[in-house]
């Protein structure tokens, strides 16, 4: 059976018919060809004719036209869309025209950068001609390095590496930087958030140092589909961009179906789960010999999947192996490997995190399924773009979850496809950020008193510095005087400087299997948590909190761990405050957060039922963030239906509902913030709903949302009433059993009294 005949299957299983809400078919679209530019070097012109390429996509020539009138571009296509080519042909006409010019190219992976790097590579073999190509990670030889610096004309590097290995060294790194022309930042829209913000300032040191040997580099940046990508690419580099979004590619038929799982209880409007969903969907398909891909949206349910198919595959009398996991946290060898044998076809199924979702080449899959809505439009479309990629039929299935967000999108299909509201968010001034990388650039150049880093704000953070006794003034200069290596202290994945590591104490040689966020430990490695790593089941022994290990052996245990965390939180300033109809004060402001986790549960695999609970016993962390809140008027209860714990439950349910909406207007993940409902605030003496950043310092999460408030409560309202349940469900304002009896009546209630307009 092929993939057509495989899709007309499932257009005539009414068993899984009455599951979908909508199947879309987009029909194959033919290219949009253009001559190559006149002043296009010949050689490269006989190169891509050997490549089979005798004519360019539209966006391609349009990149070029403008990187030659010297202007910064972002390109936004979709994947598979030949943005590769965009910025290759700029970089190798300048290196053919002078040898002695550089390029970075930065992708935000190390697997995207080696995959990359053999894309260019192979245009190097086709011109025949002297241009080096490297890639530069933690995993290139010392020998090999030394080569890089003194010969390398495209150095191919993810930010970490540009922000550990290259900046700090930048005296080995003379040639490069007093010749570069061109950094290419692939996969923009991935830099949100930390990451981001923490890229935006990797930038700001590159600029730097460039200027100090000279040159002055032009950004090529490209970017999936995103509602402010001009404003993302400006705010990553500084620097006006072009905005380049008139897609020329071939695009072949995609099949692209909504399925939500059947309801299984109405009263609680519960469904059955993604994941035993996902399981009988990939069981239809997994006979057919189509090569799949199943995105899931964290590394334990990566691992249970891909247990649950392992076993599939045997009963089906497929070969286990067959099926792969793929996350961050394996081992480059172990990644490497999964991706050869996606692309030699000894792979039918790899189970991924968004690990898999960027273009790192893993072959023409046919079908990619979704367990669960990835949590932003872009992403769904990278998912559903793995699928296909050769300008074949394809199939892309997402099976939502019970989820409000999921359940939103599975409802409100014209909402996916019709229109992306999404906006990426950074904030390269978050302080504790900030001053980590001014830290950095110290080490690297000494800081004149004239010089500007931040604006408005670097003489005091200098100064401070100083009073710290971390740079000496001298002579109107700032100079580094630590013994420390300030990079080595900075990751770029988190505001947290340290990791806790992973370490199997079962094993001979106790390797290290892993390493997991500081904010995120206490949740997946407290002592007793199981840890799934590569679909092997771990008991933690012990997280040695001072140390920043933890220490586990292998077990073959029946169920999974799930934490439970307690919040305090206290409001540090108010920075801006407006008063809305009815009586609503808005207010954004920054405040203090504790937490910490205090136990956890035993969820069984394949039923999900809650077996059993235990304690943890951690320090409590905090953080200072920033934070949007909406203090409720008195007179809006004057209604005998509002008892306080009336009251209470309404809150509880519109902060559950619009902890999992927000996603929809800003792209973050639902854990990026936190929604925190008080009936009587200590703050405020009146009900409040709080809305922060889970990160030290803030991303513009919650400032973002302070101006569109409106429109995301308004979601809010439209999507509890046309919840089909009764007294609330996990899809709304959360389970009756959390939720009380009256959170879906109390929360509508609320909402109707505010005159939102509803979508």
């Amino acid at each position: 059976m092929n993939l057509d005949q495989l899709i007309d299957y499932l257009g005539n299983d009414s068993e899984f018919q009455k599951n979908i809400t909508k199947w879309l078919v987009f029909d194959s679209k033919a290219a949009s060809y253009v001559d190559f530019p006149e002043n296009l070097n010949p050689k490269l012109i006989e190169a891509l004719r050997q490549k089979g390429i005798s004519k360019l996509f539209t966006h391609q020539r349009e990149t070029f036209i403008e990187v030659q009138k010297g202007k910064h571009v972002v390109v936004v296509t979709p994947t598979a869309s030949g943005k590769t080519l965009s910025y290759n042909l700029p970089v190798f006409q300048e290196l053919l025209t002078n040898r002695e010019s550089r390029a970075i190219y930065l992708f935000p992976t190390k697997a995207l950068s080696q995959d990359q790097v053999k894309e260019a590579q192979d245009l190097v073999s086709h011109l025949k001609e002297d241009i080096k190509t490297f890639t530069f990670d933690g995993d290139t030889p010392y020998d090999v390095r030394r080569t890089i610096r003194s010969a390398g004309h495209i150095v191919v590097t993810n930010p970490d590496m540009l922000h550990q290995g290259i900046l700090p060294h930048h005296t080995l790194w003379i040639k490069l930087f007093e010749n570069l022309k061109y950094v290419v930042l692939d996969e923009i829209h991935s830099y949100r958030g930390v990451f981001g913000s923490h890229l935006a300032n990797v930038i700001r040191r590159l600029k730097r140092i460039a200027a100090f040997y000279g040159s002055h580099p032009q950004f090529i940046c490209s970017s999936a589909t995103i509602e402010n990508p001009s404003e993302l690419a400006n705010n990553l580099i500084d620097e006006e961009i072009t905005l380049i979004d008139q897609n020329g590619a071939p695009r072949g038929t995609k099949h692209f179906l909504f399925y939500n799982p059947p309801v299984v209880n109405y009263e609680l409007g519960l469904r059955r789960g993604v994941v035993s969903e996902v399981r009988q969907i990939a069981r239809k398909i997994m006979p057919t010999g189509a090569q799949m891909i199943v995105f899931a949206r964290s590394r334990l349910r990566v691992e249970i999947l891909t247990t649950y198919l392992r076993d599939v595959a045997r009963q089906l009398h497929i070969s286990p192996d067959k099926v792969r996991g793929y996350r961050g946290g394996y081992l480059p060898k172990e990644r490497r490997a999964i991706e050869k044998g996606l692309k030699n076809g000894s792979i039918q199924v790899v189970v991924s995190t968004n690990a898999l979702e960027l273009g790192i080449d893993i072959g023409q899959l046919d079908v990619s399924i979704m367990a669960g809505y990835p949590g932003s439009v872009a992403s769904a479309w990278q998912q559903s773009g793995r699928a296909g990629r050769r300008q074949s039929t394809s199939l892309t299935i997402l099976v939502s979850s019970s989820a409000p967000l999921d359940q939103y999108i599975i409802q409100h299909p014209d909402y996916f496809f019709n229109k992306n509201p999404e906006t990426a968010q950074i904030d390269r001034d978050n302080l504790p950020i900030l001053m980590s990388h001014l830290k950095c650039a110290a080490f690297e150049l000494p800081f004149t008193e004239e010089e500007v880093f931040a604006p408005d704000i670097t003489p005091q953070l200098l100064e401070f510095l100083v009073d710290e006794h971390i740079l000496r003034k001298t002579d109107g200069k700032y100079f580094w005087m630590r013994d420390i290596y300030p990079a080595d202290e900075v990751g770029l994945r988190s505001t947290a400087a340290e990791n806790v590591v992973i370490i199997d104490s079962g094993h001979p040689e106790h390797r290290v299997i892993g390493e997991i966020d500081l904010f995120a430990a206490p949740e997946m490695v407290h002592t007793d948590a199981i840890y799934i790593h590569n679909t092997v089941q771990y008991h933690v022994d012990e997280l040695d909190w001072d140390e920043k290990k933890a220490y586990v052996h292998e077990v073959d245990s029946d169920y999974y761990t799930d934490a439970i965390t307690k919040t305090d939180l206290k409001v540090l300033d108010i920075l801006q405050e407006t008063e809305e109809a009815y009586g609503l004060r808005k207010t954004f402001g920054e405040v203090a957060v504790a937490r910490v986790t205090t136990a956890y549960k035993k969820i069984k695999f394949h039923t999900h039922e809650n077996v059993g609970m235990g304690r943890v016993y951690l320090p409590e962390q905090e953080i200072q963030t920033s934070a949007l809140w909406w203090e409720f008027p008195d007179d809006l209860f004057v209604d005998p239906f509002f008892k306080e714990s009336v009251i209470g439950e309404g809150l509880k349910g519109i902060a559950y509902a619009l902890h999992h909406l927000i996603p929809l207007y800003i792209m973050c993940d639902i854990s990026d913030i936190s929604v925190i409902p008080m009936v009587n605030d200590p703050f405020t003496h009146k009900p409040t709903i709080y809305v922060y950043d889970k990160y030290q310092g803030g991303m513009g999460l919650s400032k973002k949302l302070f101006a569109i408030d409106r429109a995301v409560l308004s979601a809010v309202q439209t999507h509890i009433t046309t919840c089909a349940c009764k007294e609330g469900c996990p899809s709304c304002t959360g389970p009756v059993i959390d939720g009380g009896l009256f959170g879906k009546s109390s929360a509508l209630k609320i909402l109707n009294m505010l005159k939102l307009e509803m979508d």
